[in-house]
């Protein structure tokens, strides 16, 4: 038998896509005005990750159980404090960062399972 986390809790909500440092499809993203979204940089909190993006809007998950890539150290497994490592993924914070379940930890394929 095999886990699946996917699906539980999840919200997809529309927002705009920032004209400046528009988000892309499966990076993280944060507020950038009202009912706006970009692209982070390294080190700032996201809201939640793009899953689909053009132009003008992307639809972002802000909550439910995803999966990025981490840079850094491994996270470990339970509530972790997670910034945006700016290459589309996330790394471990000491500040600054969101509090995030941690479940899965794939330290071969540099992949993180959390829920946002």
């Amino acid at each position: 038998m095999k886990v699946s986390f996917e699906g539980i809790g999840e919200s997809v909500i529309t927002f705009y896509n920032s004209d400046g440092t528009a988000a892309k499809a499966g990076e993280p993203v944060m507020l950038s005005g009202n009912g706006e979204i970009r692209a982070c940089s390294e080190g700032e909190r996201l809201i939640g990750v793009a899953l689909a993006c053009d132009e003008s809007f992307a639809a972002v998950q802000t909550m439910g159980y995803i999966e990025l890539p981490f840079s850094g150290i491994a996270p470990n497994v339970g509530y972790g404090m997670l910034v945006a490592d700016g290459a589309g993924g996330v790394k471990t914070a000491d500040a600054g960062g969101g509090e995030f379940l941690v479940i899965e930890v794939d330290e071969t394929a540099k992949i993180l399972g959390f829920m946002l």
